[in-house]
């Protein structure tokens, strides 16, 4: 028997879409990076980029649970001195409600090169349409 090594071209990418409404934050996010990175195939490999797309809807409708819409801080440094910016869950939610989902999936991703590409297959947005129709995005899998 020999082990059969996926590269970038032997990869089948599917893509599937997920609607966030009334999903708990880091539940969601981890679900989306197990399928970003592959590892619900059985040809994983954790140096191959093995994943599928994934297609976020209605990110603005996405839960906290406790006190993290009051609680939870959101940083951005732009690297100038005095240039931090803390906002709190409630106010990332009300400006830029994708920085919500593509951060925490970012921050389950290893910090390398590789999780740089596997990142750009997420697409995240706000609202409940979405302009990838033509990939014909399946639901996303209740087992992942």
């Amino acid at each position: 028997m020999s082990t059969t090594i996926p590269n970038a071209q032997t990869v089948d990418r599917t893509w599937y879409v997920i609607d966030a409404e009334d999903q708990i934050l880091g539940r969601l996010a981890t679900r989306v990076a197990t399928v970003l990175r592959g590892k619900h195939k059985p040809t994983f490999a954790p140096h191959v980029d093995t994943g599928d797309y994934v297609v976020v809807i209605n990110a603005d409708k996405v839960k906290l649970t406790g006190n993290k819409e009051a609680a939870k801080e959101y940083y951005r440094y732009s690297g100038y001195a005095g240039g931090l910016k803390v906002r709190t869950a409630a106010q990332v939610r009300e400006e830029d409600p994708e920085r919500m989902i593509t951060q925490a999936v970012k921050g389950m991703l290893p910090k390398n090169r590789l999780a740089r590409e596997v990142i750009s297959k997420l697409k995240v947005y706000g609202g409940g349409d979405h302009p990838h129709a033509g990939q014909q995005p399946q639901p996303f899998p209740a087992h992942v």
